[in-house]
């Protein structure tokens, strides 16, 4: 399977895609390493929360951006 983010929420859904939702991973860590680099940027595209998704699976989540 193949690991991607959804986001819960997105206001603006073309933001959120360029900011790189939606991409794929091999694996649950390159997911994860991508998201740590890349959350200041879905949060300035208004992503308020992410879902890891491990093809249909939810691995886990909502998870909120917000500290």
């Amino acid at each position: 399977m193949t690991f991607t983010w959804a986001a819960d929420g997105a206001p603006d859904a073309a933001a959120a895609t360029e900011a790189g939702l939606g991409r794929s991973f091999p694996t649950q860590a390159e997911a994860e390493a991508w998201l740590t680099a890349s959350y200041e940027d879905l949060v300035d595209a208004g992503v308020d929360e992410v879902t890891l998704l491990d093809g249909d699976r939810v691995v886990y989540g909502p998870m909120s951006l917000h500290a």
